[in-house]
């Protein structure tokens, strides 16, 4: 077989591979479903207030073909920050977010979303007086754009709650 021949049937193969690996890539997307839109509520650029106060920014992206919700949480008067990654878990059948802030602390959530609200719940923890504590945070699309998150405690198992933070989120102009 001379070259010419060697050339032509290598770029042959080469461009049924490379048809054949495109068709793969074009499958559908896989966080696309009705499921994975249930928090995209959140996505935007925010400026956060409690009780009537500014007291952050916080943006929240996709990213990785829409399958993670990235926030970034900067204060207002502090240099305290973090990041949060929320993702629908599709095996287990829940929304999960990881918590990591400029102070060390992690916060692992779990939870659904139900009646135009996102809630997920902590698993019980020892908080830095070594007490027993379990983190609620919800979330709640309103009627005018605004987002509220509302940071519940609990001491008692998650019997009650006591709130820790009650944020409303503006889009940022």
């Amino acid at each position: 077989m001379d070259i010419k021949k060697i050339l032509l049937v290598f770029i042959a193969q080469f461009f049924l591979l490379a048809s054949l690996s495109a068709q793969q890539t074009e499958a559908p997307c896989p966080c696309c479903e009705e499921t994975y839109q249930q928090f995209n509520f959140w996505v935007g650029d925010w400026v956060v207030y409690s009780k009537g106060i500014m007291v952050g920014f916080n943006k929240i992206n996709k990213i990785e073909g829409g399958c993670i919700i990235r926030e970034n949480w900067k204060a207002v008067g502090s240099s305290y920050s973090g990041t949060s990654y929320n993702f629908y878990d599709k095996p287990a059948q829940k929304w999960k977010q990881v918590w990591i802030d400029n102070q060390g602390s992690v916060l692992e959530l779990a939870g659904e979303f139900k009646d135009n609200q996102m809630i997920l719940v902590g698993k019980e923890i020892k908080d830095v007086m070594g007490k027993l504590i379990q983190n609620r945070v919800t979330w709640t699309k309103n009627d005018d754009g605004t987002v509220r998150q509302l940071w519940e405690v609990s001491e008692d198992s998650g019997i009650s709650f006591t709130e820790i933070f009650d944020g409303l989120y503006r889009k940022r102009k």
